[in-house]
């Protein structure tokens, strides 16, 4: 399992779980990730989720509607993932 998908499916689960300081670590780690294997599709939906999560932790104080489209979005991400990786 790609360990930026597990941090993401960890925040989903529940928010106060993980920090936004440490989702955009995850996100930074993810896009090294995505360009040391630049044609790997289940590595940049993996980047892509961690892009989302970040985004809706960001906004979830001053923004609930986008938060929770991005946080939907980030979803979608993972499921996305996971079809691929099957």
């Amino acid at each position: 399992m790609n360990i930026h998908i597990e941090l993401v499916k960890k925040w989903l689960a529940d928010n106060d779980s993980v920090t936004l300081e440490e989702l955009e670590s995850n996100e930074d780690a993810a896009w090294d990730a995505t360009i040391a294997d630049i044609d790997d599709d289940g590595v940049w939906t993996a980047m892509a989720a961690t892009v989302w999560a970040t985004m809706a932790a960001a906004m979830a104080d001053w923004a609930d509607d986008k938060a929770q489209r991005y946080k939907q979005c980030a979803i979608e991400a993972i499921e996305e993932y996971e079809e691929l990786t099957k």
